[in-house]
Order: structure tokens, then C-alpha cells, then sequence
């Protein structure tokens, strides 16, 4: 039985701009995603926007 894929989505950190995170992104969310992450770079919570690949 064959698998659908799934969206990868690429978290860039806003401040240091390195790409630090990928997350799966379901068919229902048309919009850029934008998390609160943890970047290791700058070593406090930062926000992390999608980007293209």
C-alpha cells in the first residue's frame, strides 16, 4: 500500500537566519508557519519562520 507524503516545512531562526529545524506540515495549513523555538546559535527561545527549501 503506497504512503502519502507529507509537507516538510524549513524552520529559519529570525535573528541568526540559520536553518535549524524541519517539521512535517499537515494539508490543512495553507499559511506560513511561525514557532517559538529554542536556537542553539543565539542560546535562548527565538521565533522560526518557514522558508522554501
Amino acid at each position: 500500500m503506497a504512503t502519502k507524503k507529507k509537507k516538510r516545512a524549513k524552520l529559519v531562526c529570525t535573528v541568526c537566519k540559520k536553518s535549524t529545524y524541519f517539521t512535517n506540515k499537515t494539508k490543512a495549513v495553507e499559511e506560513k508557519l511561525e514557532l517559538s523555538k529554542f536556537c542553539k546559535y543565539d542560546k535562548k527561545h527565538t521565533p522560526h519562520k518557514e522558508v522554501k527549501k
